[in-house]
């Protein structure tokens, strides 16, 4: 398993928080669930404004960055694939050279928005449930792209299916949203962050 995982994220999501911030946040995740492309498009820009800023996300995004999106909880059979919608407008937007949907699923894993706390997938059950196509090319920089992170298991499994695939390769992870737990209050729904996800005690830990 990767020991480490930098990760950035634009926006805050309080599941249970109480106030019209936290009540715009949840809206934001709906909306994001929708997989509206006029939605990804407007959220794409603002992630591009934060990344020209140095104090935000300035630098987390190279021209030469493949974004590949994490796969939804089960393999793809229509409907839409928020992360892929979400990765494509980030590279339409200039935050990363390419797109490439090279990580599958091959079996489902719950989901964990509908499970209870202590039943969420772990860390190897993701991996376990992830394949990584053969790339035709060997990338210098990956970002992986999701559209919610709350542990960071999920993203944790991912990259390191990645870096058995392109073991040179920097990688890192990206989530429009991040969640904020048993939070009851938040200041602000913008509020970008660069962090990490570590593999410690046998489980992902986010920071922050």
């Amino acid at each position: 398993m990767i020991g480490a995982l930098a990760f950035a994220s634009c926006y805050v999501y309080s599941p249970t928080g109480k106030g019209s911030i936290c009540a715009r946040s949840r809206l934001l995740r709906a909306l994001l669930k929708d997989g509206d492309a006029r939605f990804m498009i407007q959220y794409a820009v603002r992630v591009r404004e934060q990344a020209r800023l140095p104090a935000r996300l300035g630098g987390f995004f190279g021209a030469g960055d493949v974004l590949v999106p994490v796969p939804r909880s089960a393999p793809k059979t229509g409907g839409t694939w928020v992360a892929a919608e979400l990765a494509q407008a980030l590279v339409q937007q200039g935050l990363g050279g390419m797109m490439w949907p090279g990580l599958r699923r091959i079996y489902a894993v719950r989901k964990s928005a509908t499970c209870a706390p202590g039943a969420r997938p772990s860390v190897a059950s993701h991996y376990d449930s992830f394949r990584m196509d053969s790339p035709a090319f060997y990338p210098a920089s990956v970002v992986l792209i999701d559209d919610v992170v709350t542990r960071g298991r999920t993203l944790l499994a991912a990259a390191s299916r990645v870096r058995e695939a392109v073991p040179d390769a920097e990688i890192r992870a990206f989530a429009l949203l991040r969640t904020l737990g048993r939070v009851t209050g938040v200041l602000h729904l913008l509020d970008p962050c660069r962090g990490e996800i570590r593999w410690a005690r046998g489980d992902a830990m986010r920071d922050p």
